[in-house]
């Protein structure tokens, strides 16, 4: 199938095979490929979930695993995946190995979860996560994307919709988290996913140039606090419910990332917004939206 490109190497090029899919090679150390493979790890309970609970509108199911051969490394689609109750899991190889000899075509393999770099389902024609397949799709112009939409059969490749889950181990998963609770109108929640301190610091940073210290962070991050409050009691909480969201994130530092949610509304329409989060005390905290 053409969905079956592999999407790593060197330096971007595209090879061609007789009889199997175009291969598109990409830096390893390129961010946005980085990125796609972390998000494909951190939404894999999804997918999971979506093999053991099929539904008919799914039609195709495909993992993505890392194979390491004599130093060699190749990025091989899986087909017909299945996970063990001890979290490994199982796949046919779906395309013919490039750069390592010790899997084949055909062959049904083993991998841990460390061994994950996508995963993927088509559900009505349209490509649910492939995180790598969406990451070489956008630094591809002209003939290359043309050919490249062209292998992708019809799929429809829009901004996808992530599944992280709603917590505070991720920046993603505390943006979820604090727009589950606006669903919910449940401030206590909204609160939990703040830091007014945090906020206060990058809001003085950015609009004073005289010295900040700590009580005029401690005055501000009060008055933001209470503010949010207000504006909540005031306006009501924003609602979410029947939208689907895609993550992009740009790291600033291990603690610092900027975070824009593309929001898919059910009438067509879509937004995007910037989010500032900060990982305190090993959880990650919502701060204000970035310009």
């Amino acid at each position: 199938m053409g969905i079956l490109n592999r999407l790593f190497g060197k330096k971007k090029k595209v090879r061609t095979r007789e009889g199997n899919p175009d291969v598109y090679d990409t830096s390893n150390d390129n961010d946005r490929m980085n990125w796609a493979i972390e998000k494909a790890k951190l939404t894999l309970h999804y997918f999971e979930e979506c093999v053991s609970n099929q539904k008919e509108e799914q039609q195709y199911f495909s993992i993505k695993a890392r194979i390491e051969d004599a130093g060699k490394i190749e990025h091989i689609w899986l087909l017909e995946p299945n996970f063990d109750r001890d979290g490994n899991i199982f796949g046919v190889v779906g395309n013919e190995p490039i750069d390592v000899t010790n899997v084949r075509i055909n062959e049904k393999i083993g991998i841990t979860l460390n061994e994950v770099s996508d995963w993927m389902i088509i559900e009505n024609g349209r490509l649910i996560g492939g995180y790598t397949i969406r990451a070489i799709r956008d630094g591809l112009t002209g003939s290359e994307l043309a050919s490249f939409d062209k292998n992708l059969g019809g799929m429809l490749v829009d901004d996808g919709e992530d599944y992280f889950i709603p917590n505070l181990e991720t920046p993603e998963g505390a943006i979820l988290t604090l727009e589950q609770a606006y669903d919910h109108d449940d401030l206590e929640t909204a609160m939990s996913c703040k830091d007014f301190h945090k906020e206060a610091e990058f809001m003085l940073k950015k609009t004073i140039k005289i010295e900040i210290n700590e009580e005029l962070i401690a005055s501000t991050s009060e008055l933001l606090r209470l503010s949010y409050i207000k504006n909540m009691q005031e306006h009501g909480m924003p609602k979410f419910n029947g939208i689907k969201r895609a993550f992009k994130r740009q790291n600033i530092s291990e603690e610092n990332c900027i975070i824009t949610e593309i929001c898919q509304y059910p009438d067509g329409g879509k937004s995007a917004q910037k989010f500032n989060t900060y990982k305190i005390n090993n959880q990650w905290k919502v701060l204000g939206l970035e310009d």
